[in-house]
């Protein structure tokens, strides 16, 4: 077909056809306008009829020069087209072999690699070293798992778990050197430290739970472990059981009996240790007491005890004495603290120790919903004492890059907290292992011919057993301008707590590409395909939270678990490597997960079009706006509809729907094209901020997944007030409430349509 295309361009300019120019008139116009130009295409109109041919034949003189002058330009033009299309079919017969473009394809910009199985490839050497190779999605991803068959994450793991590292220790310190010289090693574009100086928490002398009868001392526990950014204070009260320590635990519990000035004792689990102790405080607690349920885990032996876990009280993530902006070298910000910081005392018990004092609770009163058997009673008093002190401590994030090829201004961002109480294996150095092992192999894999579109960071995280310190002081030092960089954050921490079932947290945008990447990853312990289960959102004791809810990065973290249950000892003393290796196959699990990893980053790295869906956050939204429309009644009540919400979410998805449209008709040759549509997808996340709270008040501000009254979930709960308290409803917030939502909904839309001339919505 190509020599039928030259043939056919040769025969065009050696055949006869008329001969044509452009005539400019500057002639002024009617309408006095003389700055006008006149173009016309004059077909044999002053140098005759005479063809090509002729020409060629009979030279031309006095009055056809014009033919003499055309003569000369066509020779020019007709020597360099003959040689463009030599060089054209020589270039085409060299590439000629390979498959054409496609988003499975890794590259696509240069065609003259060999991509054939062991085939040299370009090794960035040379005049075409920014060039990036074609290596197609057959050929990557068994260059992939090659990388990961050969790696011993068992090894890696033992090199790694040498000792305890709390967070600004010097083993911790010393763990950190070790993460970067590692970087090092692998020859990555940059690696680089990220210093803060943060207050953290710290006991000069131990904790005490003594259990009172008739003012005398029955017995007195000191836990091993303690809560970071507890209120420091000892207080003394009867003790009420309140199941897991849930919103609605608390509402059952107090339609039974008066929570005022109580310590309630809760089970862990279900959700974190900060949320626990924020909804005792609503309901007027005194203090909160947490001891694990085994029947709630996972073990890896016989032994069904737990030691008393390590945990924080801080209802929100990052240094709590520097709120919506980083501690960054000893700066000077005025006295501030975050709301999230607990009022009342809170400590963790071991298995033993708090079913001791269950036991000691009367067995009447509790509420018919929980389990049977339950005790409540409060014939008992204890008295808890906390002596937490505040300690300023230096911590590092170490962070190494790959930089892409294409696009090196847009990244990935993979991390893992390094930091814990303890040994912290399943926490804190699994993560760890696989964040360095991505980096080598995937390092190794540009040695060897891949070229990434994109760059892709690997952070190592300080200070995660405090609240994801460590990474949310890096979100606030550039919260300006990450959203705009970022594609995604995947968080590596306590992914693997056992096997038998995997849990996904993620964005809405990134649920299909994860879905399909599952689809061909084998399950280790069936060697069936993998069936996740999926959740939107992430709990607030995950790093993933603050990227997705403060910075609006869209975000995915990963838990393998037996039994949908959580390990036993993640967080306590028993967190070992002997544990870990009881508990699971280490090197098939690892490799597993580093298979799911690793292909999340190649796809957001090398596809010309971002990966990300936007048909779940239509459904997302479609679903939070039905949650409102369930309750009617309750709007006509306050001669209020949806209507506007309606109009925002149809606006957002007629954009959605002609984006994706615009993807399927596009050039993937056209960069800077693809480059502006793949840019309106990064902003649907950040779009999901509410620009009507503040950072510094309300950091987490995504209306979906944040927390505060500009969440979707605020407003249904405020609207069901009118039916269980109409006394405390406010008719005017929650129309503030429904107003900044719809225009943030309607917002997200006018930023898919990209710019503002293309926006055609009426307000």
């Amino acid at each position: 077909m190509r020599m039928d295309r030259a043939r056919t361009t040769i025969t065009n300019i050696f055949g006869r056809v008329p001969l044509t120019y452009t005539r400019f008139s500057l002639t002024p116009q009617t309408d006095g306008d003389s700055s006008q130009v006149e173009m016309k295409l004059a077909d044999e109109e002053e140098c005759g009829d005479q063809t090509l041919g002729d020409h060629l034949v009979k030279p031309q003189s006095g009055k056809n020069g014009c033919k003499s002058l055309s003569f000369k330009i066509l020779v020019v033009v007709l020597l360099f087209l003959i040689g463009f299309l030599i060089g054209y079919l020589s270039y085409r017969g060299r590439v000629g072999s390979s498959p054409p473009c496609s988003v499975e394809t890794v590259q696509c910009q240069s065609s003259n690699v060999d991509t054939t199985e062991g085939a040299d490839t370009d090794d960035g050497a040379g005049p075409d070293s920014d060039r990036p190779a074609i290596l197609y999605w057959s050929n990557l991803r068994p260059m992939f798992q090659r990388k990961i068959d050969a790696t011993s994450f068992e090894r890696s793991i033992q090199q790694l778990c040498v000792t305890s590292r709390e967070a600004g220790s010097d083993n911790e310190d010393r763990l950190a050197k070790m993460v970067h010289d590692e970087f090092n090693s692998m020859a990555l574009y940059k690696v680089w430290d990220d210093e803060h100086y943060v207050t953290l928490q710290d006991i000069n002398r131990p904790n005490k739970i003594t259990l009172l009868k008739a003012d005398s001392v029955e017995e007195t526990f000191t836990p091993t472990s303690y809560v970071a950014y507890s209120y420091a204070a000892s207080v003394t009260d009867s003790l009420l059981y309140g199941r897991y320590g849930t919103e609605k635990d608390f509402e059952d519990l107090s339609g039974q009996t008066d929570l005022s000035g109580k310590l309630i004792l809760v089970r862990s689990g279900s959700i974190p240790i900060s949320k626990k102790v924020r909804n005792a405080e609503r309901f007027n607690a005194s203090g909160v007491l947490i001891y694990p349920e085994p029947t709630d885990f996972v073990f890896p032996d016989q032994i069904a005890e737990i030691d008393s876990p390590f945990g924080h009280a801080h209802f929100g993530t990052g240094d709590p004495f520097t709120p919506g902006f980083p501690s960054f070298n000893h700066t000077q910000f005025p006295p501030s603290k975050s709301s999230g910081l607990p009022k009342i005392p809170v400590q963790t018990l071991s298995s033993r120790d708090g079913k001791k004092l269950y036991e000691k609770l009367d067995s009447a009163g509790c509420p018919s919903n929980w389990e049977s058997g339950c005790k409540l009673g409060n014939q008992y008093k204890v008295m808890l004492e906390v002596n937490n002190t505040l300690a300023e401590k230096k911590i590092y994030n170490v962070f190494g890059v790959i930089k892409g090829f294409d696009e090196p201004d847009r990244y990935v961002v993979v991390g893992a907290q390094r930091d814990s109480m303890g040994m912290g294996v399943s926490k804190a150095v699994v993560g760890t292992s696989l964040l360095v092992e991505l980096a080598r192999m995937l390092s190794e894999m540009v040695n060897e011919g891949y070229k990434p579109r994109r760059s892709i960071v690997f952070a190592s995280w300080s200070a995660g057993d405090f609240g994801a310190v460590g990474a949310t002081e890096w979100l606030e030092g550039y919260l300006t301008t990450l959203h705009l960089k970022a594609i995604s954050y995947i968080n590596l921490d306590a992914i693997i707590q056992g096997s038998g079932s995997l849990q996904v947290s993620t964005s809405p945008l990134m649920y299909n590409m994860i879905l399909k990447i599952l689809k061909e990853i084998p399950d280790p312990m069936t060697n069936k395909m993998i069936s996740p289960e999926f959740s939107y959102g992430f709990s607030m004791d995950e790093a993933a939270y603050p990227f997705l809810t403060y910075s609006g990065i869209p975000s995915a973290s990963f838990r393998f678990q037996k039994a949908k249950r959580p390990y036993a000892y993640l967080g306590t003393e028993k967190d070992t490597y002997q544990n870990f290796k009881n508990l699971v196959d280490v090197n098939s699990m690892c490799r597993t997960a580093a298979n799911i990893t690793g292909q999340i980053i190649l796809r957001l790295t090398h596809d010309h079009k971002l990966p990300l869906d936007l048909t779940k956050y239509t459904e997302e939204l479609l679903r939070k706006t039905m949650d409102f429309n369930k309750q009617r009644s309750a709007l006509t009540r306050i001669q209020l509809n949806l209507k506007w919400m309606n109009s925002a979410l149809g606006d957002f998805n007629r954009a959605t729907n002609s984006l994706k449209k615009m993807f399927v008709e596009s050039d993937v040759e056209n960069k800077p094209f693809l480059r502006s549509l793949n840019d309106r997808v990064m902003k649907v996340e950040h779009s999901m901020l509410s620009p009507y709270v503040s950072p510094k008040e309300s950091p987490f501000r995504h209306v979906l997944y944040g927390c505060g009254n500009h969440t979707f979930d605020a407003a249904k709960e405020h609207l069901e007030l009118l039916k269980n308290n109409a006394a405390q409803f406010d008719e005017d917030l929650f129309k503030n409430q429904l107003a900044l939502l719809t225009w943030t909904v309607q917002s997200s839309a006018n930023a898919l349509e990209g710019e503002i001339w293309e926006i055609d919505n009426e307000f």
